[in-house]
């Protein structure tokens, strides 16, 4: 369920409210009574994944294995026994 934020125009008051979708729009202020409050749009996410959830683990892109160390690299060919020398 989506949080809506909500504002009196009458008396400033803030609120957030989790509503369906499909409910209507709340129009009466708990603070002062009047049917002045409007549905603020925010910047806010109404979804926020949190932790090392399935998205950092399975579907992150931007995520990489490290490369495979290369045989010249642990030192091999500094030996004269170099495992890349055949291919």
């Amino acid at each position: 369920m989506p949080t809506y934020h909500y504002r009196c125009r009458s008396c400033g008051n803030e609120l957030e409210v989790f509503q369906k979708m499909s409910d209507n729009a709340l129009t009466n202020c708990p603070k002062c009574e009047k049917d002045e409050l409007e549905r603020v749009i925010s910047a806010e996410g109404g979804f926020v994944l949190k932790g090392s959830g399935f998205y950092g683990t399975d579907y992150n892109k931007s995520r990489k294995d490290p490369p495979a160390q290369s045989p010249c690299s642990a030192g091999s060919c500094a030996s004269g026994s170099c495992p890349m020398a055949d291919k």
